[in-house]
């Protein structure tokens, strides 16, 4: 009975995540049904019509490629100006094309063979269906992918991939592909978009030492000294378009996106993929630009022509490509402006939107996205009073900390433009950065982007990533959020959504134990970020409750379960395993045992237990073991991801990041050949000294509702009469 529920859930659980691509149309035994896409010495030929966009018939070399990695051999592009008349095909064919480019799609449409009324004129939606004899000599049918545009066509090809086995993160994550021996297209017409959202994208930020340092390695710098060209960019928005996303915020630390290589803005239209900047950058133009090429400074009061003909050049350069502007103005940097108000700010709006018209066109503010990000200052200039066109988005956002600080009230719900919002699962800022690996809880993603998806935050999502290395995960499920919500609006959707995720990427016979070891993850990561452990005092008690132990307990059996898996699974699909599940649950536990055992080792000492040394060694080989679990890392595929941990994240003292990684100060006692008198102590719950040191212990109160692991008290060794300690640079243990 038991087995026959869990089939009955497992069941439950795949029919429902799938949905979040709509339903499967394609099956994969020797008896299927439909048309036969592959087999042994079996690939499709896809047809592409030499009118349609240049992102369609890259798509569709993306496509014949996957299959080749799922069969072992690759499908074929054609690309032709039309249907030919007649044609003896010895393979199956699968037709892609854009309604608004394709002759070969528009030919169907005419004929009468394809029905697009489902599609046409609606923003990002495609149609996949197999068709009855579209050409004459062809055969009885062949599956045609019809998309409203650029972007519903080239998500209409990735969902074959999705459904054939390759994963988007089959590159930036080394998922490895399903091996197939039968792929049949199903007699199942599928309609699906447009997205819940209209601009879905990420946002590459705080990305240095990690992903700076890594591309460094892998990448020819530009002029400027930037690693991030079409080489990276063109994985980049290849990952983006997988995931059903739209829109991207380049990296800025240290990069000028549209100057560090000249073919960066033609290749994210060619791909299909719109462009924006963060909240500091206005008009196209990188704050690194700023330094560089606007004489005087960043203030408008005083140096307004400047100004203006900086933010003239960005239109003027980015006039052809797919762009979202960023509107507005702060300070220089990421701070706020000295000079600014409200009056001032609405005087720079009104001047950006004539600007726009002046080099785009007078219709272009209904034409083309603009957006003024509500981030830390800027809401205050709001809230006084101003008068912002209506068809500009306002983009609102989270306290940097995943809480949303705003929603759309009053008269803002009415606006054109609709509102949008920049979340975040990286930050530099105060209390403490957060920028090393995943600290992020799925529930809570969903909890917070739900509330700003139902109050009407739905033309623009757009979220903080940081390296986007070790952030794959919630990555995943905040495009997938953005691209259906409705397919995602259950409470209980994120268990749901984790299980099809961990099915696609590893398969089923592991995918509720990997549901299990990332939801106890994101519950534990929930209580306190890596680089908040050293606030002090200490998140867990060390007194109380043995809240300190349990927690890291926590930690301990959750790396134990994913060490289990790892063990168990094919070695193709360990590397894949160790990037998303094993090192956040390994890296996490170490950097955990490392505080847990010094915050303990300081209250032991306190009471002289003898254990207070164990604690000590064992955080040192904790910080020890930290090290090394990022080497390996490091050496995956022989070197792939090579300095892309390598963000320090242990013994902040301040907000900013330390320079190198340290521990926290561990405390000792010493040993004599001196018998104690009393050498045995006792403490109890609460209690911050043991006896005898302390003569009377008050125990906590007690109940037969306690946990059975629950104590009143403990005896422990006490160290001799010599009772001095020393403290050293590091954390510590139980």
């Amino acid at each position: 009975m038991a087995r026959a529920l869990l089939g009955l859930v497992v069941s439950v659980l795949v029919t429902v995540t799938t949905a979040l691509s709509g339903p499967p149309t394609l099956t994969f035994s020797e008896n299927g049904q439909g048309l036969q896409l592959g087999g042994a010495r079996i690939a499709p030929d896809i047809w592409v019509s030499q009118q349609d966009w240049p992102g369609v018939k890259r798509a569709a070399k993306d496509l014949a490629a996957d299959f080749g990695l799922v069969l072992g051999i690759n499908g074929t592009v054609t690309v032709i100006d039309s249907a030919p008349g007649s044609l003896n095909s010895t393979r199956p064919v699968i037709i892609v094309g854009s309604l608004d480019r394709s002759t070969l799609v528009s030919q169907l449409v005419k004929s009468k063979k394809l029905d697009a009324t489902n599609v046409e004129g609606k923003w990002e939606t495609f149609s996949s269906q197999l068709v009855s004899a579209p050409i004459e000599g062809l055969g009885s049918t062949a599956l045609v992918i019809a998309g409203s545009d650029l972007r519903g066509t080239v998500f209409g090809i990735y969902d074959i991939s999705r459904q054939i086995g390759v994963s988007p993160w089959y590159w930036w994550a080394d998922v490895p592909p399903k091996k197939r021996n039968y792929i049949f297209a199903e007699d199942k017409p599928k309609t699906q978009g447009p997205p819940s959202v209209k601009f879905r994208g990420i946002f590459f930020n705080d990305e240095s030492p990690g992903l700076t340092g890594w591309a460094g390695n892998v990448f020819t710098k530009s002029q400027y000294g930037s690693p991030f060209g079409t080489p990276f960019y063109s994985k980049v928005f290849e990952l983006v378009l997988r995931l059903g996303g739209n829109y991207v915020w380049p990296a800025m630390w240290s990069s000028m996106f549209y100057l560090d290589d000249t073919d960066n803005g033609p290749l994210a239209t060619e791909y299909g993929i719109f462009m924006g900047t963060s909240h500091h950058e206005p008009m196209a133009r990188a704050d690194k630009e700023q330094g560089r090429f606007c004489k005087g400074s960043w203030d408008w009061k005083s140096n307004k022509a400047n100004i203006q003909t900086f933010m003239s050049e960005g239109v003027q350069r980015s006039k052809n490509w797919s762009t979202v502007y960023t509107l507005g103005m702060r300070g220089s940097g990421d701070a706020a402006s000295p000079t600014l108000d409200s009056k001032t700010l609405e005087e720079v709006i009104r001047w950006q939107q004539s600007a726009l018209t002046s080099v785009l066109g007078a219709d272009a503010l209904q034409k083309v996205p603009q957006a003024w990000v509500m981030y830390k200052e800027v809401p205050g200039y709001w809230k006084n009073g101003m008068n912002v066109e209506e068809h500009v988005t306002l983009l609102w956002t989270d306290d940097n900390r995943g809480n949303i600080r705003r929603i759309p009230i009053g008269n803002e719900t009415m606006r054109s433009g609709g509102a949008g919002m920049y979340y975040h699962f990286d930050y530099v800022g105060s209390p403490r950065n957060y920028k090393w690996i995943n600290t992020i809880q799925l529930e809570k993603t969903w909890e917070q982007m739900s509330l700003a998806y139902y109050q009407g935050i739905q033309n623009m999502w757009i979220v903080n990533v940081g390296d986007l290395k070790a952030l794959e995960l919630p990555t995943h499920h905040f495009m997938d959020l953005a691209y259906d919500m409705a397919a995602l609006s259950s409470p209980n959707s994120t268990g749901k959504w984790l299980y099809g995720w961990a099915e696609q990427t590893f398969g089923d016979t592991f995918a509720q134990n990997i549901t299990d070891i990332m939801t106890t993850y994101g519950k534990l990561v929930a209580r306190r970020k890596y680089e908040d452990l050293s606030i002090v005092p200490f998140a867990f008690s060390t007194t109380a409750y043995d809240e300190a132990e349990k927690n890291y307990q926590e930690w301990y059996t959750n790396l134990a379960h994913a060490q289990a898996i790892y063990d168990r699974l094919p070695t193709e699909s360990q590397d894949a395993f160790f990037e998303l599940v094993l090192h956040p649950c390994l890296a996490g536990k170490t950097v955990f045992e490392i505080y847990s055992k010094a915050a303990l080792g300081k209250q032991y000492a306190t009471e002289h237990r003898t254990s207070t040394n164990a604690l000590a060694s064992d955080a040192k080989a904790a910080f020890s073991a930290d090290s090394a679990i990022t080497k390996r890392y490091h050496a995956l595929k022989n070197g792939k991801w090579n300095h892309v941990l390598d963000q320090t994240h242990i013994g902040y003292n301040n907000w900013q990041e330390p320079a190198s990684n340290s521990m926290p100060s561990l405390s000792s006692v010493s040993s004599t050949s001196e018998t104690k008198a009393n050498p045995v102590g006792v403490s109890g719950q609460s209690v911050t000294k043991s006896f005898p040191d302390q003569p009377t212990i008050t125990l906590l109160p007690m109940s037969p509702y306690m946990p059975p692991s629950s104590h009143a008290g403990s005896m422990s060794s006490l160290a001799t009469t010599d009772r001095s300690r020393t403290r050293y640079p590091a954390t510590h243990h139980t």
